[in-house]
């Protein structure tokens, strides 16, 4: 059953020299038929019944939603309400960059439902900013959190980055000071991966880009998590941290293995057990929709090993980690009678524990977190 909506908005007005996301320049692209096509896919979606329930959560992700002007904010949001029904107490998120926020697309965004905003902040460091790309300032912060508070926003959470090129851990400690002056509900922090296909990549195979190295990253990693308890916020993911009642709840449906609708090019999501991702490239992704089919590229239907596994490196991801009651449930087998071997292992090495019911990563887990994962991986 479908929990949850997640929107790909694939225009961005600057690229970030970290990111792979689908996405592309805002300018000349064609943003209005793109819109018209999430309409599209999403009428094809309640169509075959996928909408039929109440969705406890939508996302708009990215790419970048703010990039959109107000009336084409407006018509997006018509889509939504067009397509599918909401439940009551719906977490509906939009991504935004600071210096695109403004009051007028606040304005639209909380009328037509959107109740929660993650900015994507990264740094306080001038410096570092350039260095990634980001086209934002720290008065553009200022402005766009009290602005947003003043719209009526009240759930707003903040991406920061570590381990990024020429960061000090003195950098590091004034970004999260910074953070944590705005008094905010939730943040969300991640250590810098050079991906493929980026500036940073390109960088990196010049050998002109340096990175702080293994020990300083799990320095900041540490001083994160420290802070954030410090400052009353509570780890409930590996990058995730939250007052009581502002987790996350559409990245839980991820973390929890639930199904969800992925709508917009180079989406992916999650129904009736098949997993499966659009085409990136918009024009791919908006003909076939022209022509009243589906703009998938893959599918694969998951199979009741592979669910397992996902159950197990999705789970291993939140804090509380995985319920051996609600595997066999879900499964009809113990937990243990599946990764009895696996699980003595990593309990040995020190990286997991079991109490209350639970299986969680241990501190020490949490930074080698993907090489636990990589146990429950096919083939492993």
């Amino acid at each position: 059953m479908v929990k949850g909506l997640y929107v790909h908005i694939p225009f961005c007005h600057q690229i970030c020299h970290y990111c792979d996301f689908n996405k592309v320049f805002f300018k000349d692209q064609p943003v209005d038929g793109y819109i018209e096509m999430l309409g599209e896919e999403l009428r094809q979606w309640k169509q075959q019944g996928a909408l039929d329930v109440p969705l406890e959560t939508v996302f708009f992700g990215g790419g970048t939603p703010t990039a959109l002007e107000p009336a084409q904010l407006e018509r997006l949001l018509f889509h939504i309400h067009d397509n599918t029904m909401l439940a009551e107490n719906v977490e509906w998120t939009s991504e935004a960059n600071p210096d695109e926020l403004t009051r007028d697309k606040m304005d639209v965004l909380f009328a037509g439902g959107v109740n929660r905003l993650s900015m994507g902040v990264q740094s306080f460091d001038e410096d570092l900013l350039k260095r990634l790309g980001r086209t934002h300032h720290n008065r553009d912060v200022d402005r766009a959190i009290h602005e947003a508070q003043a719209a009526g926003f009240s759930n707003i959470s903040l991406d920061l980055m570590y381990g990024l090129p020429g960061q000090s851990m003195a950098q590091w400690k004034h970004t999260l000071n910074r953070a944590f002056a705005y008094d905010l509900p939730h943040f969300s922090a991640y250590s810098l991966i050079v991906e493929p296909k980026t500036v940073f990549y390109n960088l990196l195979m010049k050998g002109k880009l340096q990175t702080p190295g293994e020990d300083l990253e799990a320095d900041m990693y540490k001083v994160l998590m420290d802070e954030m308890a410090a400052h009353g916020l509570e780890q409930y993911e590996i990058s995730n941290f939250a007052k009581s009642g502002y987790q996350s709840r559409h990245n839980l449906l991820y973390w929890n293995n639930e199904e969800y609708i992925g709508a917009g090019a180079g989406a992916h999501g999650y129904v009736n057990g098949v997993r499966y991702s659009n085409h990136g490239p918009l024009k791919k992704y908006m003909t076939p929709l022209g022509e009243g089919r589906q703009p998938v590229l893959n599918e694969n239907r998951v199979s009741r090993t592979e669910s397992m596994e996902e159950e197990m490196f999705l789970g291993l991801r939140k804090n509380e980690g995985v319920s051996a009651e609600r595997f066999e449930k879900k499964f009809g087998t113990p937990l243990a009678d599946v990764y009895g071997d696996k699980l003595t292992l990593l309990q040995a090495q020190g990286s997991l524990e079991q109490r209350d019911g639970f299986i969680r990563l241990t501190d020490r887990g949490r930074f080698v977190g993907n090489n636990v994962f990589e146990q429950f991986l096919i083939g492993d």
